[in-house]
Parts: C-alpha cells; structure tokens; sequence
C-alpha cells in the first residue's frame, strides 16, 4: 500500500480534519506504543499500520 493511499483511506474513514489529528496524537499499544506518524516513521508499512488501526478503530470490512 502506499502512503498516498493510507492517507486517503484514514482520510475516508475519520474525515480529513480528524484523520492527521488522530494519527498524531493517538498511542496504540498494538504499534510498540507509538502513534501512526511514529510508527510509519520509524519503518512499520502503511500496510501494517492500515491493519492495526483497524483492527484498534473496529473499521467495518468493506473499508479496509
């Protein structure tokens, strides 16, 4: 997945306001205690983060 991508889809899913808002500032355990930006920043996938944050945010399947 590229990151275009995963920023459309976090766009599509919280909105475009909320998406980098939420990115920055929510801490998951199920990404090493990192947020979004941390995570991608520190090499995790957009892939892998895509799947953790809907995992964590009960994203319904047809968005995933």
């Amino acid at each position: 997945m590229r990151l275009t991508d995963f920023w459309q889809r976090m766009a599509d899913h919280f909105g475009a306001a909320y998406a980098d808002s939420f990115a920055r500032d929510y801490v998951m355990s199920e990404l090493g205690g990192r947020t979004v930006h941390e995570a991608l920043d520190a090499g995790w996938s957009a892939k892998e983060v895509w799947r953790v944050v809907c995992a964590v945010m009960d994203v319904p399947y047809e968005r995933r």
